[in-house]
């Protein structure tokens, strides 16, 4: 495609930083809207309004752009969480489970990066890139874990373990609670298949919620001195 008409190419950092911002907020919005396996280069270009050889000037890839997402996403998960357990302790497991559900809720897009990161993301970057990104991830994940173990029954390991499976189970639940088209038309047409689908948010709460419960219960005594100090 051509630069759209009055287009200006970007020549002062002022212009340039506007122009990558406009190139991610495109990208935000296609994966959104079209989840993150419809976005392509030449999609963000053209959602931008730009050739698609002015994106290749900010950002390496496509995996380049996404994964920063993904960065953001976590700071943006990691503050929300933080935000709603401020203050609050002796959480029941249920409870804690359901505010960390219903921040990924409220973050679709997040929960669809989840399964990208580790499939592709971090290795189609340059190892400068991927190094940035862990940092950011292990970072907010630092937070979470932080605020998971001030606010309930768990010690900081076992905190960290009940994260660590929060993302890792968001990922393929996400994808199998929101099917594609043609599984939707399936589900529709042949509701005796329909049982396989799986109802993201209260099926992750119920098994976060029974993981939280099998840790407290198998909690170190190492672990509740570190919780009493």
């Amino acid at each position: 495609m051509t630069d759209r008409p009055g287009f200006q190419r970007a020549y002062s950092a002022q212009h340039k930083a506007q122009r990558a911002n406009d190139l991610m907020e495109a990208a935000r919005t296609l994966a959104t809207r079209e989840g993150v396996r419809g976005v392509t280069l030449t999609a963000i270009a053209q959602h931008a309004g730009v050739h698609v050889s002015a994106v290749r000037r900010y950002y390496a890839s496509r995996e380049e752009i996404l994964l920063t997402l993904a960065e953001e996403g976590y700071e943006d998960w990691s503050q929300a969480v933080a935000a709603h357990l401020a203050g609050r302790t002796g959480l029941a497991s249920a409870d804690l489970a359901g505010i960390l559900v219903a921040t990924l809720v409220e973050r679709p897009l997040l929960c669809d990066l989840f399964t990208h990161v580790t499939l592709s993301l971090e290795r189609e970057v340059t190892y400068e890139r991927v190094r940035a990104f862990k940092r950011t991830a292990v970072h907010a994940v630092g937070v979470v874990t932080e605020a998971v173990a001030e606010a309930g029954a768990l010690g900081r390991a076992s905190s960290g373990e009940l994260v660590t499976a929060t993302i890792a189970l968001t990922a393929p639940l996400w994808q199998a609670g929101h099917p594609g088209e043609n599984l939707t038309r399936l589900y529709r047409e042949e509701p005796g298949m329909a049982h396989v689908g799986i109802d993201f948010e209260p099926t992750l709460t119920r098994l976060l919620t029974a993981l939280c419960d099998g840790l407290t219960g198998k909690e170190s005594p190492l672990e509740a001195a570190d919780r009493e100090v």
